[in-house]
């Protein structure tokens, strides 16, 4: 194109430089308006980005085209491993909360039988106060001088005749030791239980616990072997990248070398003589005057 521009400058400084008075002769202005009109059409080709399909570089598009793909591919592999480790995280939950309900039942169990066994009702201290069986069990008003149920209103016991005191002090003392070593006793075997339940709840919460770090240190590691494969990935592509782009410059570099050989080597710049001959010299050949005929004919019909 600059060597088209340069013989078109050359050839209006020819037309200045030599300008007569004389009218142009048709033929030629003819060749000149077809000339430029080709010239026309084919600079509306050339520069036609819709038509022009001429540099579309394929082998990057299959590039692109394969590289997307494995990109869905890895992504899916990566959805795909999220969700198996959900699935395995549920499934371990269930277990753990299973195998805590067991352990709870069993514990309610155990409570269950040792009231059973050992928590009577008619253990308690209180018993007589409710106890369904009251009237039958119980006793006239006086069984003998020495009966602790007779009162003042009853008019079965005087002032100054309590004779079982003694006796009566002492069986007091001796139920109040029974009360408090049971008591003890009692608060013993809560303890015990308590400590029991309390260990077997922190060996519990130690193995979640430890289940937890593990699943944690897994996912971790996940995250981590996902993070260096998608670092490679990134560093592949900059390298594909960085030799395409050292491709395209070799490319533009040729071509750049090529334009400049070309405008050396050109009619320009060699002063080609056959560049310079006028279709009006006399070393027209008679199949040049036949041809020139003919195309005067063409266009005057």
């Amino acid at each position: 194109q600059s060597c088209h521009s340069n013989n078109k400058q050359y050839i209006n400084k020819e037309f200045t430089m030599y300008k007569t008075d004389l009218p142009i002769d048709p033929k030629e202005s003819a060749a000149i308006e077809r000339r430029r009109i080709m010239e026309s059409q084919r600079q509306s080709r050339i520069f036609n980005a819709r038509q022009r399909i001429i540099g579309v570089d394929t082998d990057a598009l299959v590039h692109q085209v394969k590289e997307r793909n494995m990109l869905n591919s890895l992504e899916a592999q990566r959805n795909d491993a999220f969700a198996k480790e959900m699935i395995r995280h549920d499934q371990i939950g269930e277990i753990l909360q299973q195998r805590q309900e067991k352990d709870v039942r069993k514990l309610n169990e155990e409570l269950l039988r040792y009231r059973k066994e050992y928590q009577h009702d008619e253990d308690r201290r209180e018993f007589d106060l409710n106890d369904p069986d009251f009237m039958k069990k119980d006793q006239p008003a006086r069984v003998s001088d020495v009966d602790p149920r007779c009162t003042v209103s009853g008019a079965q016991f005087f002032q100054g005749e309590d004779l079982s005191f003694e006796p009566r002090k002492q069986l007091q003392q001796e139920q109040i030791r029974e009360w408090t070593s049971q008591q003890t006793a009692e608060k013993q075997r809560l303890a015990s239980e308590q400590g029991m339940a309390d260990h077997l709840y922190d060996m519990k919460a130690i193995e979640l616990d430890q289940r937890a770090m593990e699943l944690a240190s897994a996912e971790e590691q996940t995250r981590r072997n996902l993070n260096i494969s998608t670092k490679e990935r990134n560093m592949q592509m900059v390298k594909e990248q960085k030799a395409q782009e050292q491709l395209q410059r070799t490319q533009e570099q040729d071509d750049n070398y090529t334009e400049m050989a070309n405008n050396i080597h050109g009619n320009m710049l060699t002063e080609n003589p056959a560049c310079a001959s006028s279709a009006f010299g006399s070393h027209r050949s008679p199949i040049t005057l036949v041809h020139m005929i003919y195309t005067a004919s063409v266009h005057i019909d």
